[in-house]
């Protein structure tokens, strides 16, 4: 009798969940044009980080048509709204990035930008080329069919439209560090977080993810070293710093080549930058290096710490100069780290929707992603949604953040399609109700 009744609950269920699906399908389908029509719009007029004014009215008016409650001004240009199926249940959030870069489009389209903002106290060509126009348009979409299906729904969504993803202007705060500080995981509670971020280089129709790091934290640093001028024909007389410089941007090397267990602690330590002197015939007095640092586990990152100021003060000391290590520099972002255990409960949930078969599991990449900030306080997914059009070679495609980018529109609806089932799925396992 047991075996029977258990029987009947799985079919019952599984039938509810093919309904689901089917349901959410139906109203991706009715609301793709829209979803399409929103990017166009929000890529044709895009705006740089902390100043996404215009944007966020944009999305907060569409919210509020939906008849939800809407925050606006949360880390200066955020906005925020709350789906409240009225039973109880746990708090989802979703997030989308608001942010256009200082890039100049070269794309021969009808909705490409002609915008322009200012950088650096300059006026430059605003861009949205990382694919944000398309993460906001997914994102109301998805607001939309969970609106529609509210009597679905045992708990709340929270719908996250967060600006300066790109990093805040020099001088400012922004970003999802700030949303989290300023309490956007709060009132209701955040149980857990879904983000998708669009790849110019996977193709259409895929989901692509990686549980634990799946991008890097990232440490900027900056080191001074102080030595003692001279002129260029007598070295003996000075304290060099540019030979200092050299010893240790080639030391720094040896952490990730030498110290770390490659295998496992994959880590970046780049210098980008070398200031120092003004004359071929003048040892200088200092030298500036800046450069970043790039980790995926938090064990190599503080090995990476220890490292950076052991070698510093070393072949400082060695050389009879002195240094200053400021790092992070001006900021940090953490590791984008996907819980395990949270990756293999919603798994089945990306399989089923996106096919097993287009379903990769990927490496992770050294780039980062402040949806991390979210991460280090509740458990949260982060995954790449295919936006290359299948028949452009990966070789071919443009990169992020350069004139070139493009990803296609047909990518988004698969987007809201996973948006949206993981909110549901997730729901229906964790809620009072669930059997």
């Amino acid at each position: 009798m047991f075996r029977i009744a258990l029987a009947a609950f799985v079919t019952f269920s599984s039938c509810a969940v093919l309904a689901q699906n089917s349901q959410v399908d139906t109203l991706a389908d009715k609301i793709e044009s829209d979803v399409i029509s929103w990017r166009h719009h929000l890529h044709q007029y895009p705006e740089l980080s902390n100043r996404e004014f215009k944007t966020a009215e944009y999305i907060a008016t569409y919210l509020r048509s939906l008849g939800l409650e809407v925050q606006t001004g949360v880390a200066k240009t955020g906005v925020v709204a709350v789906l409240d199926s009225g039973r109880p249940g746990p708090v989802v959030a979703l997030r989308a990035d608001m942010d256009g870069l200082p890039v100049p489009e070269e794309n021969d389209l009808p909705w490409r930008s002609e915008e322009v903002g200012e950088y650096n106290g300059n006026e430059v060509p605003v861009m949205h080329a990382c694919g944000h126009d398309t993460h906001m348009a997914m994102l109301m979409g998805a607001a939309g069919i969970l609106t529609d299906m509210k009597d679905k729904l045992s708990g709340k969504v929270k719908f996250i439209f967060q600006p300066a993803e790109e990093g805040a202007p020099p001088g400012e705060k922004g970003g999802a560090e700030i949303m989290v500080k300023e309490g956007v995981l709060e009132n209701p509670k955040v149980d857990v977080i879904f983000g998708l971020h669009i790849s110019a280089n996977n193709d259409v129709g895929t989901v692509s993810y990686n549980p634990g790091g799946t991008m890097a934290a990232v440490d900027p640093f900056k080191i001074v070293i102080h030595g003692k001028q001279a002129h260029g024909a007598y070295p003996w007389k000075s304290v060099d710093p540019i030979t200092t410089a050299a010893q240790m941007i080639m030391s720094l090397q040896t952490i990730v080549s030498r110290e770390l267990k490659i295998i496992d602690d994959a880590a970046v330590v780049t210098v980008g930058s070398i200031h120092g002197g003004n004359r071929s015939n003048i040892i200088p007095n200092e030298v500036e290096l800046v450069g970043t640092i790039r980790t995926l586990n938090h064990k190599a990152r503080e090995h990476v710490y220890e490292a950076m100021a052991r070698k510093v003060k070393g072949i400082a000391d060695s050389m009879g100069a002195t240094a200053e290590l400021t790092l992070p520099l001006d900021y940090n972002y953490p590791i984008t780290y996907n819980d395990p255990s949270l990756t293999a409960e919603m798994l089945p949930t990306v399989e089923r929707v996106a096919g097993k078969e287009n379903t990769i599991l990927a490496k992770p990449v050294t780039g980062a992603e402040d949806f991390s900030f979210y991460q280090e306080k509740v458990p949260g997914l982060f995954m790449w949604l295919g936006g290359k059009p299948l028949d452009v070679p990966a070789e071919d495609s443009p990169a992020h953040h350069t004139p070139e980018f493009y990803v296609d529109d047909s990518g988004m609806k698969l987007g809201v399609r996973v948006l949206t089932n993981l909110t549901l799925d997730y729901m229906d396992t964790h809620s009072s109700n669930a059997q």
